[in-house]
């Protein structure tokens, strides 16, 4: 389990997250939705470690993550950011192999080598491994990061936008692959994503931010209402179709 209890972050005089006090169970997709500045990547990479908040206290698996030393939290919790820049030029198996690093200090060893053709192999990125990232397309080179992320083999992954930069087909994909995770190894997944859609189809729930506060926690069925998207997300939306997969229509 992810528990955050009394979660805040502030700039200044400004308070960008919180207080949030909140229970992500272990296992299964949670998606983290809500307009843009809602405090979403925010409270992603505080729970990933990648931000220390301001106050409160943030736990995954029972470790306090601002004190469990930094290699046992990277056995634990991996995490791919929103934005990622590589200053050397490297191969996707290379990129991916940092995703070892935690396991092998830098030096691999079978174990790893299977670890990272796995995860190569599950984003459909073999044919691209000797390729050089610089040689990838946007959405090629968001997949080859998120192999990095799935080649540390943590229980628990966090993902910032994965679906950037990836046209229709590599989205649907990506929350597949996802998907695939958590239920083929047993994976617990906290994603962020903009598309509600996306959310509904592939989350077993929804965590909505609006103005840095938790305002709706629910299943896909229950935050899947015309009143609720319209309270987080601030525009008119309708619902179609009722049963697991209901549709939000907000374009019009």
């Amino acid at each position: 389990m992810i528990s955050l209890t009394d979660v805040t972050m502030t700039y200044g005089d400004v308070t960008v997250l919180g207080p949030v006090t909140l229970d992500i169970p272990a296992g299964g997709v949670t998606a983290l939705v809500g307009p843009n500045g809602a405090g979403k990547s925010t409270l992603l990479t505080i729970i990933g470690r990648l931000t220390t908040a301001t106050r409160g206290r943030v736990t995954v698996a029972g470790n306090d993550v601002t004190v469990t030393p930094g290699r046992e939290m990277a056995m634990i919790v991996s995490i791919l950011r929103q934005e990622n820049h590589y200053v050397t030029r490297l191969t996707v198996r290379e990129l991916v192999g940092f995703g070892r690093f935690p396991h092998s200090r830098g030096r691999l060893t079978d174990l790893d080598l299977a670890a990272i053709d796995e995860a190569i192999a599950f984003l459909d990125l073999t044919d691209l491994s000797a390729r050089y990232l610089d040689q990838l397309s946007g959405g090629q080179r968001q997949r080859a990061y998120a192999a990095m992320v799935l080649a540390q083999d943590t229980d628990y992954i966090l993902l910032d936008e994965p679906l950037n930069n990836l046209d229709m087909k590599h989205a649907v994909a990506m929350m597949g692959q996802l998907r695939r995770a958590a239920d083929e190894l047993g994976k617990t997944i906290v994603v962020v994503v903009h598309d509600i859609n996306f959310a509904a189809a592939y989350a077993d729930r929804i965590v909505a931010l609006s103005e840095g506060r938790v305002v709706h926690v629910g299943t896909p069925v229950e935050l899947m209402t015309p009143s609720i998207l319209e309270d987080v997300f601030g525009t008119p939306v309708e619902v179609h179709g009722g049963g697991a997969y209901p549709l939000a229509v907000y374009y019009r």
